[in-house]
């Protein structure tokens, strides 16, 4: 890919990362507004993913899935065929040091066991947009873990776009970690379409300096006795801008269904802007819907305890961040990822307490971290 920082013209995509529902415009949390870099692919063969996944929903919308669709080198299509329990992680690596947009769709068949890691990471001092676009289908009986890394510089613009579609009795697992970047745009919409469709949505943010995080998420309730958990903490310190829309939409038809929302925010800043939407969207009387969000600050009785065993109050505040990372370094599932979330520890908590978190957690790191995602484009004509 070109280093995007000399690419010129750039295109405004305006007002993505909507919620279904939006609120009062005066309260500015319905969308953003992205300039991003247009490159020319004259003369490129682009191989399109299969139609099927131009009918899934993704969290930021159509504009980003053209935009990434028309900036993309290529696509890259996997499937994991019907009953297979053991098929290796299936990683997505994007390096914004090199300003990759990746275009990724995957086919989990019936029965089948897959997890999916996506992994954007560079530290490079360079302005730079990276993207990735990850569209999944999820068929019947299906088990799909999903994990998210972002660990980039602060000069760095990332894009996540994420669309899942879930049949009857497939059970969905997602594990966020946006762990650093400039800005970082970032919208995942689940449709569980089937019957006894679930979804565990976990999401854990750090937002610090000037840094802007817009996060989206959107859960369809299509069909009967669904499930959705979904639950975002973070983060703000210094002068960060979070803005988080969460909306669980049951659906009409889609009777017997239970959906929770619920965030938790710490704040250690006096100039930290944090913006939360939760909505519940109901077309359905036999459903169960709840949300909510908590903000608050480190009580002065813990931090004058933490002050009165010889920490300073940043170091204080630092313990916060570290169990933030120790679990991004658990919940990691490759490592190319644990290595990502390794670097950013490295530059916001020091070498010293990144090493410690390896080391208490006996995880080693490779030198070099190759992603091993199994992709064949021969794959694609069985979809």
């Amino acid at each position: 890919m070109a280093d995007n920082a000399k690419t010129e013209p750039t295109v405004t995509l305006e007002r993505v990362n909507t919620p279904p529902a939006q609120t009062w415009n005066y309260l500015k949390t319905n969308d953003i507004t992205l300039t991003v870099p247009r490159l020319s692919r004259k003369g490129d063969v682009y191989f399109a993913l299969p139609r099927l996944f131009d009918r899934v929903e993704t969290g930021m919308g159509p504009k980003v899935t053209d935009w990434v669709t028309s900036q993309a080198a290529d696509a890259t299509y996997v499937e994991v065929r019907a009953g297979e329990k053991n098929h290796a992680p299936i990683v997505v690596d994007v390096d914004s040091n090199a300003g990759t947009v990746s275009d990724t769709g995957v086919m989990v068949r019936h029965d089948a066991d897959a997890t999916v890691v996506v992994v954007s990471h560079g530290a490079d001092d360079a302005e730079r947009t990276s993207a990735a676009l990850v569209r999944i289908v999820v068929e019947a009986g299906a088990h799909l873990r999903l994990v998210e890394v972002v660990a980039e510089g602060d000069a760095h613009q990332h894009l996540e776009s994420v669309g899942i579609s879930a049949d009857e009795g497939a059970t969905v697992d997602v594990r966020q970690f946006f762990l650093g970047a400039g800005t970082t745009a970032a919208g995942i919409c689940c449709a569980l379409k089937g019957d006894d469709a679930r979804i565990d949505l976990q999401s854990h943010y750090l937002g610090q300096g000037t840094q802007v995080l817009d996060i989206n998420h959107v859960v369809r309730m299509v069909g009967k006795n669904g499930r959705a958990d979904v639950r975002e903490s973070g983060i703000l310190n210094d002068a960060a801008h979070k803005t988080l829309r969460a909306t669980i939409d049951l659906v009409h038809g889609g009777s017997g269904s239970k959906g929770n929302e619920i965030e938790s925010v710490l704040v250690n800043g006096d100039d930290v802007v944090n913006k939360t939407m939760p909505v519940i969207l109901c077309d359905e009387d036999d459903v169960q819907g709840n949300h909510g969000a908590t903000i608050g600050s480190v009580d002065p009785q813990q931090m004058d305890y933490l002050m009165g065993r010889g920490l300073s109050r940043d170091q204080a505040q630092d313990l916060f961040v570290r169990a933030l990372f120790d679990d991004a370094l658990i919940e990691a599932a490759h490592p190319l990822a644990r290595k990502a979330v390794f670097d950013r520890a490295s530059a916001v908590l020091g070498q010293e307490v990144a090493r410690d978190l390896i080391d208490t957690l006996g995880i080693e790191l490779p030198a070099d971290t190759e992603p091993t995602a199994p992709t064949t484009r021969e794959d694609a004509s069985n979809a």
